[in-house]
């Protein structure tokens, strides 16, 4: 046997550059000679030189190891403007090959701007205003200029921008301009505000007036006051006895998962603690500080760097949710028999270790469950009942079985494949069961009935996979099952479930009952969902609406094993958590399984259940109920004077640890060469589980087009967000308007010729893109709104008809700002597409959103329509809950926590509205 050789050199030409500001994603191709079996690649790289003349690059390098498998890498931490050296070279078990060097460069950053502490000017006259202008840092590129914005359409000589009008408002801002290599990134900070001058004359007449409307007012105030005063000392003793459950369900959702101890200095008198961990998602190693009580579900936060969205040495504290009630726990779940509880605050730790162990981690420790029967199912084997039975191997156990009553003296019409499962201190409190067949719908409502059950939760879809996993078992109107009528009343669809409203009646019977269905239909397929994000508000929404003195909850999938384990393992645990610091996950599926088989059925699930928990942890309930959103919401906005922070930006903090980190992988359609040219920004890539993949044929142009799939509250890939068409995309935007059938076009950018934002449509007659003719009908002002109306074709596909689109082109949204000056009029954008999709569509239109580059300001725009949708719907905001969902999908949704603010406060004015 010949001894193996060096491997030869990795081909030059296979090495591509992904160059972003801050990262290069470089990949490669094995040597066209391995010699043997390619075992390691080494890669050293290191910053060689800068555009930025003041940029420190002495600590820009590192060397990085890959496996044979894996011809790629992301470098992360690097710095702007800058050419870095990648040297490759391949090693067999001989040893390294010769190495291979090229150089990439990074893409230069906007400058970054001055901190000012105030937006007072220095000196302010009539029609002067002076200003103190500090200087913007270089990112990559020297600050070539630095000029304010023009505030008006003539120009004026120097920096001195005057006269200026007493009559007229003005914003002072300060503009930072970097321009190399052919790109330009320009960056703006508000310096000062002036306010209009009020004429003398006037000024009297106007604070006479006031003067004697203030006298008028104090004067009510005063009786009103006395007034109230009387009946609030009347009333007091009444509110007093009011019970915590009123106060609970009129909260809403929020209230019945995460409540907060009024005993919250017991918190804050806790001794500390302090560890260190690395996440899941291979964030940076920190210091874990945790305030624990023993009776307290608290809510984890993190500190971040925010303008790197990275984390860096952050800090995890326990805090109780500002506006929660808390009811003590007079005993704790049954907990630790066979492997210890987690404490809340040590769940991130847990979960990374169990993730990462090379010896005993979740595979060891979920084949240490029982697995198949550990009980006997005698009854449920009689040949009587196995044609009752959906699965030979998932049937009910004896002890703990429904049984119901039994019909005229059958003695077999007792059984039902479903069991009794305890809840957190609350024995029966499910009721898990399997899909019902044909044969068995008549059973499944007679137990409902029974059982005295106000709630039903499905946790499959009727047919996955060519498959039927579940028979329709509820009408669309009204429809007699045995002796048991059933009536549908209401049906609320949502982005990721939907809920059923029924009546219930039985013969002989006077009485009439109300039945909810929770149908979950986001599970995949295969597999569990890739977040546990709309699982949790589901569980929540189920928590919520379930009476307390209702039955059992039903429970069912396919099987009822898998999906239904985890919906009542994580319900479980949610408890557990709140009302003892501590999960037990191990032990909870270990009893789950003892009351019927398979209970959380593979690894993968048991795997998402501890995921869940964790993102439940990080995130808590941030829902708020409409009838309390002002009042929390100036709360949570308030900034204490002690750490300098709010809890708003908290939160957004938060958001940016638990927002998903994209890999290559993820969006490795977008990263071929073949796409490239078709990205804006190669920063922030499409997901590939988003695509929306294009249809009509274009001559050789690709499928691919930057854009993503994005939910509503209320409806799956309601939006299609996207970038500004590139005069190399026009053609692909007008083919995926027409072939996702979009019904609406929301454009919320400035055309700039600079930046080729070109305009892509025609005025006032009709031009063909590609295959899709796209034809003027009319156009308005509102405003800042321009709204046209498109007649649009596939004339290579005329029998598919015309489609009528409106295009929102919404001007008030200056390039320089994070968020609109107005919120009344961004809020006009809203309403006039409702209404439309109302008019034209029956709200089953898809809406194209686009700003610049698909980010910020789109996901602002979808986050404020999903706001307005859950205003409707449920009566409650949850804020982070929707971003965090859009983020699932586009890591850049609501990008600065000036547009997360800005989603809160048009929450308010929507509401005022009403």
């Amino acid at each position: 046997c010949p001894s193996p050789r060096l491997p030869g050199p990795v081909p030059l030409e296979s090495i591509q550059g992904g160059p972003f500001e801050e990262k290069i994603y470089v990949q490669w191709k094995p040597p066209n000679e391995t010699n043997g079996i390619i075992t390691l690649y080494e890669i050293t790289y290191k910053a060689v030189g800068s555009l930025d003349p003041s940029a420190d690059l002495s600590s820009q390098r590192g060397k990085v190891f890959k496996l044979r498998n894996e011809t790629h890498h992301l470098f992360v931490g690097l710095y702007p403007g800058t050419t870095y050296s990648f040297t490759i070279k391949a090693s067999t078990v001989k040893g390294f090959g010769p190495p291979i060097t090229t150089r990439i460069a990074t893409k230069i950053s906007a400058p970054s701007m001055p901190e000012y502490d105030t937006d007072s000017p220095l000196n302010e006259t009539d029609t002067t205003i002076t200003v103190m202008l500090k200087p913007a840092q270089s990112r990559g590129a020297p600050v070539r200029w630095v000029v304010p914005p023009p505030l008006f359409l003539q120009p004026y000589n120097g920096y001195w921008n005057a006269p200026l009008s007493p009559l007229k408002s003005y914003s002072i801002y300060f503009q930072a301009l970097s321009k190399a290599n052919g790109e330009t990134k320009i960056n703006c900070v508000r310096l000062a505000t002036k306010g209009t001058l009020v004429e003398p004359e006037k000024q009297v007449d106007s604070t006479v007036k006031m003067a004697g409307v203030i006298a008028g007012l104090l004067m009510f105030v005063i009786i009103l006051l006395g007034a109230m005063l009387t009946i609030k000392r009347r009333k007091l003793a009444k509110k007093q006895k009011e019970t915590q459950t009123s106060t609970q369900r009129e909260m809403g959702p929020v209230a019945a998962s995460d409540k907060a101890s009024t005993k919250l200095s017991a918190v804050h008198n806790e001794e500390a603690f302090s560890s260190s961990c690395q996440d899941v998602n291979g964030f940076s190693k920190f210091n874990l500080l945790s305030q624990i009580s023993e009776s307290l579900f608290c809510l984890p936060v993190f500190n971040t760097d925010s303008s790197h969205g990275e984390m860096t040495q952050p800090t995890l504290t326990i805090q109780t949710h500002p506006y929660r009630s808390c009811e003590p726990v007079e005993m704790s779940y049954p907990r630790g028999q066979f492997q210890p509880a987690i404490r809340v605050a040590d769940l991130l730790q847990h979960i990374t270790q169990m993730k990462r162990a090379e010896g005993y981690g979740f595979k060891e420790e979920y084949e240490a469950l029982p697995e198949g029967q550990t009980a006997s199912w005698d009854t449920a084997k009689e040949d009587e009942n196995r044609n009752k039975n959906r699965y030979g191997n998932i049937i009910s156990y004896d002890h703990s079985r429904v049984r119901l009553q039994l019909l005229d003296g059958d003695p077999h019409s007792d059984y039902i494949n479903a069991n009794y499962i305890d809840g957190y201190h609350r024995p029966r409190h499910y009721i898990a069961t399997q899909g019902p067949m044909q044969e068995t719908v008549k059973d499944f409502w007679r137990m409902i009935w029974q059982e005295n059950s106000a709630s039903v939760v499905m946790v499959t879809n009727l047919v996955e996979v060519g498959r039927v996993k579940c028979v329709r078992y509820w009408p669309d109107d009204t429809e007699v099952y045995g002796d048991i009528k059933v009536t549908l009343i209401e049906t609320e669809p949502l982005a990721e479930y939907v809920i059923r409203t029924f009546t219930v009646q039985k013969k002989g019977y006077h009485e009439i009952r109300e039945i909810r269905q929770f149908h979950f239909t986001s599970w995949p397929d295969h597999g569990v969902p890739c977040y546990a994000t709309g699982l949790l508000g589901f569980v929540r929404q189920v928590k919520f609406l379930n009476p307390p003195e209702a039955g059992p909850i039903v429970v069912h999938c396919s099987a009822g094993a898998g999906r239904t384990g985890c919906f009542i393992a994580i319900d479980i645990m949610l408890d557990m958590a709140e009302n003892e610091g501590v999960v037990d996950i191990f032990n909870c599926v270990r009893e789950l399984r003892s009351q019927r088989v398979n209970l959380v059925q593979t690894e993968e699930q048991y795997v998402f259940v501890h995921d869940a928990i964790l993102e439940a942890c990080l995130c808590g309930n941030t829902a708020i109920p409409v009838c309390e959103f002002r009042s929390i919401y100036y709360n949570i906005s308030r900034i204490d004077p002690q750490t300098n922070s709010s809890q708003i930006k908290d939160e957004f903090q938060t958001l940016n640890i638990v927002t998903p980190r994209v890999r290559p992988e993820d969006c490795s359609i977008g990263l071929l060469p073949r796409n490239h040219d078709k990205n804006r920004c190669m920063d922030v890539l499409p997901l590939d589980r988003c695509l929306p993949f294009l249809i009509s044929v274009d001559g050789e142009s690709s499928n691919y087009i930057n854009a993503a799939l994005m939910d509503s509250h209320k409806q799956p890939a309601a939006f299609i967000v996207t970038q500004h068409p590139l005069p190399n995309t026009v053609a692909d935007f007008w083919r995926l308007v027409f072939d996702y059938h979009c019904s609406s076009v929301v454009m919320l950018n400035e055309m700039d010729a600079a930046q080729l934002c070109m305009q892509y449509w025609p005025e006032k007659t009709s031009c063909c893109y590609g295959p899709i003719q796209v034809e003027f009908v009319s156009a308005d002002i509102d405003e800042d709104i321009i709204n046209r109306i498109f007649r649009i074709c596939n004339m290579a596909r005329p029998q598919d008809g015309y489609r009528i689109v409106q295009h929102l082109q919404y001007i008030g949204w200056p390039a320089y700002r994070d968020t609109p000056p107005s919120k009344r009029s961004l809020l006009k954008v809203v309403r006039r597409l409702e209404k439309w999709q109302e008019q034209y569509d029956g709200r089953d239109g898809r809406t194209v959103v686009h700003c610049l580059n698909g980010g910020g300001r789109s996901g602002t725009f979808c986050a404020i329509c999903s706001v307005c949708e859950m205003i409707q719907q449920q009566n409650i905001i949850d804020v982070f809950h929707i971003v965090k969902t859009l983020r699932n999908n586009k890591s850049n949704m609501v990008e600065s926590l000036e547009q997360y603010k800005f989603v809160y406060e048009v929450a308010l004015e929507y509401l005022s509205s009403f």
